[in-house]
């Protein structure tokens, strides 16, 4: 299983860009998605993910009401709609997916796959 995480740039404060996350040698529906990130000389943290039941989505505070989750399983694709900008929004971001539904959305050990990252940078 691949997953291809493209989309990433820079845009100003205030922007918005849509983050793709393409899987690949895998059954798509089988994976809960989640998005992470790893700001520079910080630890990877949550962002974003389905949650425990069907269409329940987690976003951590940092993001609430800015970044939302979405899929499109005819494409094998998750996707992160992220507006509303900000400089310290400014990451690598990080998909992911884990087939074991029953384990914490938020934890970055609950995840099986994780793609190569694509770089957001949000200038002030």
């Amino acid at each position: 299983v691949q997953l291809q995480a493209s989309g990433g740039g820079l845009v100003q404060a205030g922007g918005s860009l849509r983050l793709s996350c393409a899987i690949s040698g895998g059954t798509f529906s089988r994976y809960v998605m989640g998005w992470f990130r790893q700001a520079p000389g910080k630890e990877r943290e949550f962002v974003v993910a389905y949650g425990w039941s069907d269409g329940s989505i987690l976003s951590a505070d940092s993001v609430k009401g800015r970044f939302t989750i979405s899929r499109d399983n005819a494409k094998n694709t998750a996707y992160l709609q992220m507006n509303s900008l900000k400089p310290e929004d400014t990451a690598v971001y990080y998909c992911a997916a884990r087939t074991r539904k029953y384990l914490s959305p938020v934890v970055a050990e609950s995840y099986d796959y994780w793609g190569q990252g694509t770089l957001v940078t949000v200038s002030s």
